[in-house]
């Protein structure tokens, strides 16, 4: 039921604008969170995203979900006691709620963990409510807020909060996002999108029949299903694989009445000029994304065998790594005619390089997100991440032991996957409908080995070799102590001596890395394995 009204995680479909309301949610859950408020219209998505929330599991973070709005002072705390499994005594009075609430919060801060409270429906809360609310925020270390607070609501929060009587508490909102209706392009897209992860392998709406959905719907996700999960039972009932304009008008008078009537004609007109500069700035957003990481990289000379390896940020595409030695040159071969197969099922569903790009970003840290504009690279390094671009074998790879992007030759063109999984026989994708795991030999024919990944940099210097100085020798030698148990030497200071190279010469050796005692890009990558936050490669056997 690609259709359905219920708020799916599985079917959600990130628009800019739900990313950015995701986001929001994200940031309120963080270290420095605070009160966050998302306000849009009925069917918008709220809820969904909420569910997106909750889905993450973040970690050291409680949530407690208020459902029900419509409730007196009392049962609003007893709720959130309840939701967070607070014990409170008889004979229960508001103050022993609170209490017992402020004990655990405290209990839980000292432990480590953040403690979130999501009110959904918030544009029924009571103005008492409301105000408990504001004394909940009160609850507080010298440092920090013990209680995090989503208001999600109509936007009729937003005329409640803006009463004078509630401006104490629309002054400690430190966040707010309005959800809007997607525009003509993103409902197409969010019909596509419903139906690629249902399983559809087929086009059932035409471009002009969704085009008719956003006409009656608005942009509105809710009404959006209704119409189109009211058109796939008219086709069926007619016999049809494909939907028309005509059945989605005779849908939605069906469904949800005579919309058009209701229409501004001017509207469409006035709202095409906006789309269309937003098309073209998001068109040169993802042309100057493809250039840094794909066409530059490419026009550039092959780098000296035995060069040190370099971060591939994309300020310099030309610092482009040169594969060990070892590591043969996959040919560019795609292939004439492939079997129905899985691998067939991920050429089905390419997606577009930034959007794998935001999937690998949040897969270093959920409150991480890609940047818009500018150089995605540059930005990341401010959280310590680094770009790191090559061309390599499965081995390779299965070496570094991290999430990366490979780039497919197809015969429509090049396609991006992301890479979750590696044994020594099969590759595991992320994809819409899960994940598709391909045996090495069918990809062979389509990967030439280049890939992209991030790795996270614990020092700001670049190669490091003996006889140099630098303040990375004593992490350098913490690292190995870590990992391969090397007994650090009680004069360890900044330089670079004999003993350190000794060291990290065992270390490449027995990380099949080149043996040369230089401290770079992927000697680096390998000092950090083990870190609790890094993305490696699931069932990784190689």
């Amino acid at each position: 039921m690609p259709f359905a009204i219920t708020p799916d995680p599985a079917y959600l479909y990130m628009s800019p604008r739900h990313q950015e309301a995701l986001g929001h949610l994200l940031y309120g859950t963080g270290q420095h969170g605070g009160f966050v408020q998302l306000t849009g219209e009925v069917g918008t998505g709220k809820t969904t995203i909420v569910r997106t929330l909750l889905e993450q599991r973040l970690a050291d973070v409680d949530v407690a979900m208020v459902h029900n709005p419509r409730q007196s002072e009392m049962e609003f705390v007893q709720s959130i006691c309840d939701e967070l499994h607070v014990g409170y005594q008889a004979p229960v009075t508001l103050k022993t709620l609170v209490d017992a609430l402020n004990s655990h919060l405290l209990k839980s801060h000292a432990e480590g963990r953040r403690t979130v409270l999501i009110i959904d429906e918030a544009q029924n809360l009571r103005p008492e409510v409301l105000e408990q609310v504001r004394l909940l925020t009160n609850l507080e270390t010298t440092k920090d807020k013990l209680l995090r607070i989503m208001l999600i609501g109509q936007p009729e929060l937003s005329e409640l909060l803006a009463r004078p009587d509630l401006r104490q508490l629309a002054q400690r909102i430190t966040a707010r996002f309005h959800l809007t209706p997607l525009s003509a392009a993103e409902t197409t897209e969010y019909i596509q999108h419903r139906l690629r992860v249902a399983g559809a392998e087929t086009e059932i709406f035409s471009p002009a029949a969704c085009q008719q959905v956003h006409r009656y719907a608005r942009g509105i996700p809710r009404l959006i299903n209704i119409v189109c999960d009211r058109a796939l039972l008219g086709a069926y009932s007619q016999g049809q694989r494909r939907i028309s304009p005509d059945m989605i008008k005779h849908a939605a008078r069906e469904a949800i009445g005579e919309l058009p009537t209701t229409f501004d004609p001017g509207a469409p007109r006035r709202w095409a000029s906006i789309e269309t500069l937003s098309a073209l700035a998001l068109a040169a957003c993802t042309l100057a994304f493809l250039y840094t990481f794909v066409i530059a990289p490419r026009l550039q000379p092959a780098p000296a065998a035995g060069e040190a390896d370099t971060p591939a940020v994309a300020a310099s595409p030309a610092a482009r790594p040169a594969p060990a030695a070892t590591v043969p040159q996959r040919p560019a071969v795609a292939p004439t005619s492939m079997p129905a197969s899985q691998l067939d099922q991920l050429l089905r569903m390419p997606q577009p390089l930034p959007d794998l790009m935001g999937q690998l970003v949040r897969l270093w840290g959920a409150q991480l997100r890609l940047p818009r504009g500018g150089n995605p690279c540059e930005a990341l390094s401010r959280d310590r991440l680094e770009c790191y671009r090559s061309n390599g074998s499965w081995s390779d790879l299965g070496q570094i032991n991290r999430a990366a992007i490979l780039v497919l030759k197809t015969p429509q063109g090049e396609q991006h996957v992301l890479l979750r999984e590696l044994t020594t026989t099969h590759a595991g994708f992320d994809t819409p409908f899960g994940t598709v795991r391909i045996t090495l030999g069918e990809l062979d024919k389509l990967w030439s080995g280049d890939f992209l990944l991030l790795w996270r940099r614990d020092t700001a210097d670049g190669p490091l070799r003996p006889g140099d100085r630098s303040a990375a020798v004593p992490l350098v030698w913490e690292r190995l102590a870590e990992l391969d148990g090397v007994a650090i030497p009680p004069e360890v200071n900044t330089y670079y001596g004999r003993k350190l190279e000794d060291a990290l010469r065992q270390f490449q050796q027995q990380r099949g890395l080149p043996v040369d005692g230089v401290l770079n890009t992927r000697t680096l990558i390998a000092l950090g394995d083990g870190q609790p936050s890094t993305p490696t490669l699931l069932g990784n056997t190689r």
